[in-house]
């Protein structure tokens, strides 16, 4: 294997993963500066923050179209594109519908980065460092959080119109991004399955695998059974795709019900309930963001060793013991010193070991060739589908039900979510996406 190629590669697309953070999580130091701008009420706020979510579900649900058919390369400039036009439309916007607008789009770029990056990253990784290498695209998401929440804090020392700052720096990356993407190669395998150009795709695994590249060739076009003269093309609805499509379900749907997205967007919000100011809140979110990156730069290094059910079952034992105790400090109304931001960083740091490190990689491997971009925009849309009720809910949920009830509630979704991981979940280390497909579908 061409290593260096090969990562450098990975690291350009996971590009889209840092945008994918950055965009999703800016808002929470914008949002109450925003609220007064347009002198928003609660509904409107609730739309204004969870707007980019909606969007995420959109580009989500229609990512594989382009990916698809027009290659997951092209569909990257389009992703680079959208983050561009979204950060800089935000940041100058004077009024709310545009504002609206601009950071739907936001959330298209979102959506396709999380159904495209993650399949282009599957699609060229060796078998035996495919877990690490996925897992750079959400080693880039949260390293995009983190940058956003610093970015936050420092920009909102600056004034009243910090706001439009804190918006408009993603331009930045993004237009390094859309210029980076011109180095990467099309997937071999999309070039194989969708288009037919076997000796494109030869030259893309020759240089990803010099050793056994017309054999990883070989075993591509086997695992794809060419359709008859008058047949459709493979729908993913399909009776033998029901194993993949359970565990991609269950598994975006389990990772949204631990609140993780409710913390991400709303966590100044939090430790301003737990009777921190404003500013050590915004400082405390930058403490989250580092606990989040930390572990998910080590949680890279085990996936492909002790595999990815070892590491949900670790991680959902931490997330039910770290929510419990954030519930119980709400429901003895005790926020003395700072242990409610000690447990959160707990569960920051056991969901980024976890379900952060693991979701793209596992709903990027268990699906086959054929339908593997339809099949990671239904887990990634699900994801987002979760996430934006959770954003969408969440302030007024805390507000009605109180935080005690609250992170209660996501407590008790992690027990179901260890037994569903200790009985059900494959190990997926390991195994060629050929091996994995067979493991999979049912002929």
């Amino acid at each position: 294997m061409q290593k260096k190629t090969v990562i450098a590669w990975a690291l350009v697309v996971a590009m889209g993963g840092f945008l994918f953070g950055f965009d999703t999580a800016v808002i929470s130091g914008a949002e109450r500066a925003i609220q007064r701008y347009w002198d928003l009420n609660v509904f409107e706020h609730g739309l204004t923050v969870s707007i980019a979510l909606i969007g995420t579900v959109i580009g989500s649900l229609l990512g594989s179209i382009p990916s698809d058919k027009y290659g997951r390369k092209n569909t990257l400039y389009m992703v680079a594109a959208l983050y561009l036009l979204s950060s800089v439309g935000s940041a100058l916007a004077t009024d709310w519908y545009v504002f609206l607008i601009f950071r739907l789009m936001g959330g298209f770029g979102v959506g396709m980065s999380s159904v495209t990056a993650p399949v282009y990253i599957s699609e060229i990784s060796p078998a035996n460092s495919r877990g690490r290498l996925v897992a750079l695209f959400q080693l880039n998401v949260v390293l995009g959080i983190l940058v956003s929440y610093l970015s936050n804090y420092l920009i909102g020392q600056t004034g009243e119109d910090a706001w439009r700052w804190m918006l408009g720096v993603q331009a930045f990356p993004s237009a390094l991004f859309l210029g980076l993407i011109t180095l990467v190669p099309e997937s071999p395998r999309w070039l194989i399955l969708h288009k037919g150009k076997d000796a494109a795709a030869l030259e893309v695994l020759k240089r990803i695998n010099p050793a056994n590249y017309k054999q990883e060739l070989q075993a591509i076009k086997e695992s794809h059974i060419p359709l008859e003269k008058d047949e459709k093309e493979p729908t993913l609805f399909s009776s033998k795709y029901r194993t993949p499509i359970m565990l991609a379900v269950l598994f975006a749907v389990f990772n949204q019900v631990s609140g993780i997205n409710a913390i991400i967007y709303y966590s100044p919000r939090i430790f301003e309930m737990a009777g921190l100011g404003t500013q050590s809140s915004l400082l405390s979110t930058v403490g989250i963001g580092i606990v989040n990156f930390t572990f998910t730069l080590l949680a890279i290094g085990f996936i492909d060793k002790i595999g990815r059910k070892t590491l949900m079952l670790i991680g959902s034992v931490g997330l039910i013991v770290s929510l419990g105790l954030v519930s119980r400090t709400f429901f003895a109304n005790d926020f003395s010193g700072y242990a409610i931001t000690v447990y959160l960083m707990a569960y920051i740091a056991f969901f980024a070991f976890s379900q952060g490190a693991v979701i793209w990689v596992f709903i990027s491997e268990i699906f086959p060739n054929e339908v593997r971009a339809k099949g990671q925009t239904l887990g990634s849309s699900t994801h987002w589908i979760m996430a934006a009720a959770i954003a969408f809910s969440f302030p007024y949920l805390s507000e009605i039900a109180g935080g005690g009830n609250t992170f209660l509630f996501f407590s008790v979704m992690m027990i179901i979510q260890l037994v569903f991981v200790w009985r059900v979940m494959p190990e997926t280390k390991g195994k060629s996406l050929e091996k994995i497909e067979a493991s999979m579908v049912l002929h």
